[in-house]
């Protein structure tokens, strides 16, 4: 008989396989570096025990305080955007989880992982050839575009008008600027806010 460990951890290789052939495949990750990936890292182990059944849903898991699990689709698309090279510095910001870090970690050359708010408050200088973000941002500091090297590259979720969008921008004469890819459903991090303006009624 099976024990109910095995049971488990089959389970969980089969919800995963489901997630990638009717959340990715159908919607153009394809990649065989992604899948594997996606396919090797059990979602459920970066979630509280009473939100796992929630791990393989198509749209981010929520956890207060504690940050987000976005969606398979995200990360996905962030992972294919991102391409990390064997040798690649990567610096990635934690959306809560550290789920982006075990996708990425075995892809690159050396991962970094710092959370939201210490990303926002980083002063560097052309430390990193790729900065992945996992979460949509309203602005970019200035110290965090100052750590990619020359010619780097970040990948991210970015909020244009109140719709989020998977952007990417690459280092050039010392600075950078996002182009939106697509729009996604991506969990807005809030240390990353644009100063509000203020507006008359």
């Amino acid at each position: 008989m099976m024990s109910t460990m095995t049971q488990t951890l089959a389970d969980t290789r089969t919800a995963r396989r489901v997630m990638i052939d009717s959340q990715l495949r159908t919607s153009g990750v394809n990649e065989e570096y992604v899948l594997a990936r996606m396919l090797a890292v059990p979602r459920e182990d970066f979630l509280p025990a009473e939100r796992r059944a929630q791990a393989y849903i198509d749209r981010a898991v929520a956890l207060g305080d504690a940050g987000h699990l976005a969606s398979p689709l995200f990360y996905g698309k962030l992972l294919l955007e991102a391409a990390p090279a064997p040798d690649a510095r990567v610096l990635v910001v934690n959306g809560g989880t550290g789920y982006l870090t075990a996708l990425i970690a075995p892809l690159a050359g050396t991962v970094t992982e710092v959370t939201a708010a210490e990303a926002a408050a980083l002063q560097g200088a052309g430390e990193y050839d790729l900065v992945v973000i996992d979460g949509a941002i309203e602005q970019l500091p200035e110290g965090l575009a100052a750590v990619l090297a020359d010619d780097g590259r970040i990948v991210t979720g970015l909020v244009l008008r109140q719709v989020t969008r998977l952007a990417s921008g690459r280092k050039v004469a010392g600075s950078v600027a996002l182009q939106p890819l697509e729009d996604l459903g991506i969990p807005v991090l809030a240390a990353f806010a644009a100063p509000r303006r203020w507006t008359f009624a």
